[in-house]
């Protein structure tokens, strides 16, 4: 299954037609689709009107500069800052984090959007694109915070996704434009960068997002179509039972599959239940790639459609005010 990226703030002719394929899952949105509270939920109820079966409307909304909403948003602070207030106060840190988990989800589902692709557990250890994303460098308290946050979500009605497996904040290079290997031993991941995700996962995290990184001297190929890192290891040995997620295949970091068919293949055949096609250019191709294959139809069932939330609701909650004071004077 496909979740893929559309143009614009309006859906096109051609895009309704994607919405019609059997392998089309849903839509990622990004800053370049959102104009306005109104104008998003607007298209969010397009989308899932332009669709035979039900979609997975998705976006990334972890706060800082990942923000894709904001006009008429919270501005939600980077996760970093609650590492730093952990330092001095690891309760109010925590509490504030579960806080931010909970805004975050319900400005969301307010908007009609299912799923925020949170939180980002990876280790803040330098990565160039995960940099004020993670919450610190110590694996034990990401894996604190991890379970905060996805309390957080939980409580607002929102699946969590636990990103990027099994951890992409030890090497230096950017997956979205550059090859990335980490040369560590599983040993040494397991007693680091694994830490959250077990966390994560033993609070009930709904899915997971692989990353692109190549971990040489535990697979050869990036974690994202590994049939080690997927099955062995994520479902295997830590037990996962939800949905995985491949991170965008337009990402430069994944052209070492191939062609967009080769690298869907790779992904879906080693055990990603969702492939994500951010691009809009790439969106065609993809869904002829999918002919032919068996399509897991209910791997997205869990994240739909656990009814939406509209901002009179939400504005009328005491929480939701007493939520956006915490957090624009928490991390001061």
């Amino acid at each position: 299954m496909l979740v893929i990226g559309i143009a614009g703030t309006e859906l096109a002719a051609q895009e309704r037609d994607w919405l019609q394929h059997d392998a089309c899952a849903g839509v990622i949105l990004f800053a370049r689709n959102f104009a306005s509270r109104a104008q998003v939920a607007e298209l969010a109820q397009a989308i899932r009107e332009a669709a035979p079966r039900p979609q997975l409307v998705c976006v990334d909304q972890e706060g800082g500069r990942v923000q894709r909403f904001r006009d008429g948003y919270s501005a939600l602070p980077s996760l970093q800052g609650f590492g730093r207030l952990y330092a001095t106060d690891p309760a109010a840190a925590l509490e504030l984090a579960q806080e931010h988990a909970w805004l975050m989800a319900s400005e969301i589902r307010a908007s009609g959007v299912d799923l925020s692709f949170a939180p980002v557990v990876d280790l803040g250890r330098g990565n160039r694109a995960i940099g004020d994303r993670a919450f610190a460098e110590d694996p034990q308290v990401v894996a604190a915070f991890t379970r905060a946050y996805v309390h957080g979500m939980h409580a607002a009605g929102m699946a969590a996704t636990l990103k990027h497996f099994p951890g992409h904040g030890s090497v230096p290079e950017d997956t979205h434009v550059d090859t990335a290997i980490d040369a560590r031993t599983l040993e040494e991941i397991r007693a680091l960068d694994l830490v959250p995700f077990v966390a994560g996962i033993e609070a009930k995290a709904d899915a997971v997002m692989m990353a692109h990184v190549v971990y040489p001297r535990v697979a050869p190929e990036p974690a994202g179509y590994s049939r080690r890192w997927i099955g062995e290891i994520l479902r295997g040995e830590l037990g996962f039972r939800g949905v995985v997620f491949s991170d965008d295949i337009g990402m430069a970091a994944a052209f070492s599959a191939g062609g967009v068919k080769a690298r869907i293949d790779a992904h879906l055949d080693a055990g990603c239940d969702v492939v994500l096609v951010c691009h809009p250019q790439l969106v065609e191709e993809s869904l002829a790639a999918i002919a032919g294959r068996t399509l897991n139809t209910a791997a997205l069932v869990g994240l739909i459609g656990r009814g939406a939330m509209g901002w009179d609701g939400l504005l009328a909650q005491a929480r939701y005010g007493a939520a956006q004071a915490r957090l624009s004077g928490g991390l001061a």
